[in-house]
Formats: structure tokens, sequence, C-alpha cells
């Protein structure tokens, strides 16, 4: 397989200031054409940690992605250390110069006296590379070879800003090394369980396991309360490699077919909603504890205006009142964290926003607000129709962003079994 490796570099992704979402994309786009991952290494904007990591990263891979220090200010070291890394020379390329030329005036709309001599020096690259240009920012890519081991290794220099990166990457980058290379094909499939932990699963597919090939591979990635499964295989050709993973894939979907949400790599709440258009039905939400949550994970999937009606989010006491008419009296009796207020304010969703189905939630996610009877983590979710409400209490015990989590997803979960007639 010809295997990669990604550099990212930032101070600013070494202390936690922005999150490292280019190369997930990265490592996404070339698992999809076939190429293998060998290493994802993150470096601050120091020239001898980065000239270690290249060092380090052509023994083993064939093909280096470095994004980020492209930019036009002093922190920005990745081109002239590259330059002196390939012992090239800095020379204006005039194609990256008009490049640079358009972008303020055609696209930035911005007059020619706006570009600064910053702007311009951005056309500058080492002469001995292979100019990428950017379609969408002021910083060109560069490609680069050199031998080590024995073979010929690619270095490609991208932009940190994302949606530079992903243009250059998809309709440049992926192209240029598709020429060069015959990758394999690699495939995967993917199911979603839910209500069983990775141990369990993992005894339960023990025997599977062993009976995989070679080239195939189970992995097991436990999120919030489910597991998704990822079959993995990789191969010369793409329909041997299905069809031996589709089999396979089926065999792994029997066995835990008790468990199974969705056989595709999707979250819960796009399952949810793939069912709730199946099924030409409807949801509304009322929510107290998750302030929303749960209509944000509906409403974040394309076509959610087919089967979300809309959510009321009931906060305080008077909210649940005035909004859901949830009766002042068993507010005082029994707490808004009870069986039997969740249940009012699932009606009064019902009542006011009409949907086929509901779900409402209240709880206590801390880190404050507990009581006797009543700890951290005690929510109520309660889901159904206007014919039959059912409700169910939790007992989460983790810090306030898990607890909302986890209420959301449970919350989903039982819909899912009203929606298949599996709780009545």
């Amino acid at each position: 397989m010809i295997n990669a490796s990604i550099i990212t570099i930032g101070d600013e992704l070494l202390i936690g200031q922005v999150i490292d979402t280019n190369s997930a994309f990265i490592a996404q786009e070339m698992n999809k054409a076939g190429f293998g991952i060998l290493r994802r290494v993150a470096v601050g904007d120091n020239k001898e940690e980065i000239c270690k990591a290249l060092d380090e990263e052509k023994v083993h891979a064939d093909i280096i992605l470095i994004t980020g220090g492209l930019g036009p200010t002093a922190d920005d070291i990745t081109k002239p250390l590259l330059c002196e890394y390939f012992g090239g020379k800095m020379t204006v390329n005039e194609d990256a110069l008009a490049n640079v030329k358009h972008l303020f005036i055609n696209v930035f709309k911005r007059p020619a006296s706006y570009i600064t001599e910053r702007n311009l020096k951005q056309a500058e690259v080492p002469d001995n590379c292979t100019v990428i240009q950017n379609q969408k920012g002021t910083a060109p890519g560069m490609l680069f070879t050199q031998e080590a081991k024995g073979k010929e290794k690619i270095f490609i220099s991208m932009p940190g800003v994302p949606h530079e990166m992903m243009s250059m990457m998809t309709a440049d980058v992926i192209p240029v090394l598709l020429q060069k290379y015959n990758p394999s094909h690699i495939g995967h499939r993917t199911l979603l369980a839910a209500g069983v932990g990775e141990s369990f699963l993992a005894d339960m597919l023990q025997d599977f396991e062993s009976r995989l090939p070679a080239n195939m591979k189970l992995a097991y990635l436990p999120s919030y309360g489910m597991v998704r499964l990822r079959l993995s295989a990789n191969g010369v050709s793409a329909a041997e490699n299905n069809s031996e993973l589709d089999k396979a894939f089926e065999q792994l979907q029997h066995i835990v077919k008790e468990y199974l949400v969705t056989d595709q790599d999707e979250p819960l709440e796009k399952a949810i909603g793939k069912l709730l258009t199946e099924h030409q039905k409807t949801v509304c939400t009322a929510e107290s504890c998750t302030g929303g949550y749960i209509a944000h994970l509906l409403t974040a999937q394309p076509g959610s205006s087919i089967f979300y009606d809309g959510s009321v989010v009931s906060y305080s006491y008077r909210a649940k009142e005035d909004l859901l008419q949830v009766d002042k009296r068993l507010l005082e009796e029994h707490g808004a964290v009870s069986e039997e207020v969740v249940k009012q304010m699932a009606a009064g969703a019902l009542k006011n926003i009409g949907s086929d189905y509901t779900i409402a939630v209240s709880g206590i996610m801390g880190p404050e607000g507990g009581m006797p009877g009543k700890p951290v983590g005690t929510v109520w979710i309660c889901v159904g129709t206007k014919e039959k409400l059912t409700a169910q209490k939790f007992e989460f015990r983790f810090d306030r962003e898990r607890n909302i989590r986890f209420t959301a997803l449970n919350a989903l979960l039982m819909l899912r079994k009203v929606i298949l007639n599996d709780e009545f």
C-alpha cells in the first residue's frame, strides 16, 4: 500500500487554541483515494522540530502532506524553511502573482492599491518546487520530490486555512497523486450499535473476528453510550474487495442485530431523520435541561424540515406553565424533574405544535442543583404520541456537557423504539 504521513504546523495547534480539522479531512480524502495514512504529526512554528518531522516521516512514508505556516506574517516559517530544506532559492512565480492580483481585484473586490507588499510576497516560492495554485487564497501550494531510502518521496505543502486546503486537496493534490501512483482499493463498512458496551460486543464478535481474512479488520469506535463498528479491507481489485466486505458485513449485522441502530456510517440523529421521513411522520421537542440541543441535532440534518416541526425550550417553571401548560401544582409537588411534569411537557408540545411524535426532557445537568433523591445527572425523558406517552428515568453521573449529550442520545433512542413499535 502507498502510505502517507500528515504534518500539521502551528503553535496554535499545540496549545489547543485551534482544533486540527485539517488532518481529519486529509486522511478521509486520501483513504477514499486508496492511500493509507501512516502517521499524523503536529509540530509548532519551530524550525528544528519541523525539519526533524520531515526527516522522520520521509523514512517511512511515500507521501508527506504538510499544512500550515504559509501566510504572510513573520510566524509563518514553512515556505522559507522548505526552500532551505530542499536546497532551492526563492523566486517570484508569475502565475502565483497573477493569482494574488486576481483574487484581490475580482474575488475579494478590492482595488489594486489595497494589495500590500506582504500580499505580493506570497507569490515567492522555491525555484525547485512545482507550484499548486490556490483558488481560494493567496498562498500557493508547493510540491517537492526527494529521494530517501532509494525511493522518490513526494512532499506537498498546503495552506493551513481549512477551506483553502480542502479546495486544493480535492481539486489538485489527489488528482496529482493518482496520476503518479496506482493505489490499492480501501473499503469500509460501518454500523452503529446502541444499548451495549464495547467489551460485550468484543466478546460477541470474538469468533467472527478470528475468521476474518488477513486483509480485513474490525475496529470498535465507542462514543456516548454507542459503538460504531467499522469493517475495513484493502485489495487490488475494487470489485473483489467490495464483494468480500459486503459478505462479512452482512454476517456482522446478523450477529449484532439486537443492538443495531443503522448499517450506515452516520450519527443517530441522521438515522432518526431518515426513519421519520420513511414513515412520513414528524417530531417536535420540549426541552428543559438540554436547552435545545436535541433540536440542534435534528435540524443539523439536511432536509430536517420534512420531519421536524419545532421546539419549546422551557427552562424555567414559568416557561413550562405558560408555553406547555404544565400544571403549577405538579411542579410544586413533584418538581420539574419528575415523571408527572415531563409527561405534561410532552403533551403540551404535541397539543401546541401538532406533530406525530414528541420528545420531552427535564433533568439536573450539574455541576450544581442536585438534591436528596435527585442527584446531579437525574433526568426524566418522555416520548410518544397523543395516544400514548412513556417516560423513563435516567441517572447520568458525568460532567454537564456529557450529561446533556447522553440525555439527547437516549431520548433519540427512545423515540426510535416508539417509531418501530418496539416499546408499545
